[in-house]
């Protein structure tokens, strides 16, 4: 009996070529754009939520409609820009996030179709090994290297071992 196969996918050379060209694309245009921050720095600036959206729209509304309230240090000009750019990429990033979930949900469909289908196998020459079936134990000792606990279950520490007589 075959184990479950969860997805099947396969990509045509042609195809792996024009998503690659189409990326490359997309990242030559954002790429000079872009910022990079460290992992501190994304959590110190974190992200506008929605609420906070509709906050910035009121506020820049505000801002348009009194210009003569808004201080001097703030950059209107750049203000603006950074409006319109967030705007530009706001449903750009919608569909990135869902290209991204779909990707990342065949990725981990795949590597979950690998990993039990090598598992199998990996049982299946553990066997054949312990049966001294040539050619095995070769297969089986490189295997097992994945596993360095053999198997063995571990003692849990909320119970007592066992003493022996």
């Amino acid at each position: 009996m075959a184990l479950e196969d969860l997805v099947s996918v396969e990509f045509t050379p042609a195809e792996v070529t024009t998503v690659t060209d189409a990326i490359d694309r997309i990242i030559s245009i954002i790429g000079p754009k872009a910022k990079n921050l460290t992992p501190a720095e994304r959590q110190m600036y974190g992200k506008v939520r929605y609420e906070f959206e509709v906050w910035i729209d009121k506020a820049r509304g505000h801002m348009t409609s009194n210009p003569t309230l808004v201080p001097p240090y703030i950059d209107t000009v750049e203000y603006e820009k950074d409006y319109a750019a967030r705007n530009v990429m706001k449903p750009v990033e919608a569909k990135l996030k869902q290209l991204y979930e779909m990707f990342d949900d065949t990725f981990i469909l795949l590597g979950h179709d690998l990993y039990i289908n090598s598992l199998a196998f990996y049982n299946a020459v553990k066997t054949a090994s312990k049966n001294n079936v040539p050619g095995s134990t070769s297969i089986y000792q490189d295997l097992k290297q994945q596993f360095p606990g053999g198997g063995k279950k571990k003692e849990d520490p909320a119970v007592p071992p066992t003493p022996t007589p």
